[in-house]
């Protein structure tokens, strides 16, 4: 019997996936719940299991091509026998895709290009082997995986090999890189020195400054799933109230504790869900049927990739983890959504979102909805200003400007000041709290 592998709904938002490389290669050996390929869903890169045992006679979607949801992207053929039958029907049922199963004793090429136009091979098919993981992880360690011997199934290149090769090697190309936009992928170089505390503010820049002046680059997928999100989110009537707000106890605060590994975005984000306990509805979101109140405080913060596009890492319950806990997660998701590891939950679950442009110097500006949720809170640089004090006199405090997004469907602006004012009031008289 032959058997249809399908492209995968990775995310409940995915419609399209991308493949980044295929693990196995056509005449491969195939066991029942094996990686076979690597898929490039709407933020992250995820191994994709089979759900039959037997043999990839065709790959009809090659490493670097992307195809709808419930599309079939190989044929798994029970016996070595069927492979020249279900080439013949991948001939006759997909005639868009002819070339594929002609081209299927190259295909190892363009799986090897994408990932690793450089790498040698250390395969039983005459290329090379790489678990996902480890071919991130080369990335990040800058390991050269050319003639690196793999001490996984095959011969397969793990990330303890990488490890082990670290300081060994290096890799002068960036290879490595997703495959949809070549010339974009120059600045991921730098991208492993990644600032946990504010992980927007380097990447964006670099991407722009070395694009190809005078072409047209494609979206690639995480990009096009921002365009999708976007646009769903200006069909939701929305309205925006700023707030200023006096940040000297908490800049005080942050550079007491600082140095055991708190950032100002795990402050920010334990803050804001701290006075979102006494405003659930900021916290819910418009349904159908009504409204939406969530069980939980989930804070997503926008974090901006290096090779374009946005994500937004969720703390969960970040009202009830101690801000060191925080933090570390913090730290930790940033650095896995970078390397596109984050499981969908860990990027789709929020239920109020952060954006923060302050450390780019930006004073004021509004935030995008995010679909499903109800509020979105952009955030500000805090600086010096001159102000009269309580006492009639002047003085200098710092300040920020917070400016919040909220669907009017079900907030109404009473609702989203009530919540700004007590955000506000704890920021400015009692942050101590949010290290209890």
């Amino acid at each position: 019997m032959i058997h249809e592998v399908f492209m995968p709904a990775l995310s409940s938002t995915m419609t399209e996936g991308k493949i980044v490389s295929w693990v196995k290669s056509p005449g491969d050996r195939v066991e029942k719940g094996e990686t076979v390929v690597v898929v490039e869903s709407d933020k992250a890169d995820m191994d994709v299991e089979s759900f039959y045992e037997g043999y990839l006679a065709v790959i009809t979607v090659p490493a670097g091509e992307a195809a709808p949801v419930g599309a079939a992207i190989a044929l798994v053929a029970e016996t070595e026998a069927e492979i020249e039958t279900a080439k013949q029907q991948a001939n006759s049922s997909a005639p868009a895709a002819t070339p594929a199963p002609k081209e299927t004793a190259p295909a190892p090429e363009p799986v090897a290009a994408a990932p690793a136009a450089q790498d040698t091979p250390n395969g039983r098919n005459g290329r090379i082997v790489v678990s996902p993981r480890a071919r991130k992880l080369a990335k990040e360690l800058k390991v050269d995986l050319s003639g690196l011997q793999g001490s996984g199934p095959h011969g397969r290149i793990v990330a303890e090999d990488v490890e082990a090769a670290a300081g060994k090697s290096s890799a002068p190309t960036p290879a490595p890189a997703a495959v949809t936009t070549a010339p974009a992928k120059a600045p991921t170089a730098p991208s492993p020195a990644t600032p946990a505390p504010q992980p927007a503010a380097a990447p964006a820049p670099a991407a722009s400054t070395t694009a190809p002046l005078g072409e047209v680059v494609p979206l690639n997928t995480l990009q096009n799933a921002v365009v999708r999100n976007m646009v769903t989110s200006l069909q939701v009537p929305t309205y925006r109230v700023g707030y200023t707000i006096t940040t000297d106890a908490l800049d005080s605060l942050y550079k007491k504790i600082k140095s055991k590994g708190v950032t100002m975005t795990a402050l920010l984000a334990k803050a804001v869900a701290v006075a979102l306990q006494k405003h659930p509805l900021v916290n819910a979101s418009y349904t159908d049927q009504g409204i939406q109140y969530h069980s939980s405080i989930n804070i997503a913060v926008a974090v901006a990739m290096a090779d374009g596009g946005l994500i937004t890492p969720v703390l969960q319950n970040a009202d009830q983890v101690d801000i060191y806990s925080l933090s570390r997660n913090w730290k930790d998701l940033v650095e896995r959504s970078r390397l596109k590891q984050l499981q969908p939950a860990e990027y789709s679950s929020g239920t109020f979102t952060l954006s923060n442009l302050g450390m780019f110097g930006v004073d004021r500006f509004d935030a995008i909805l995010p679909p499903g949720q109800g509020s979105i809170l952009a955030i500000g640089a805090s600086r010096p200003q001159v102000v009269a004090t309580a006492e009639g006199m002047m003085g200098v405090r710092r300040q920020m400007q917070v400016n919040i997004t909220c669907d009017h469907r079900i907030i109404y602006g009473a609702d989203a000041a009530a919540f700004l004012q007590d955000l506000a009031k704890l920021i400015e008289t009692d942050p101590q709290s949010l290290t209890l």
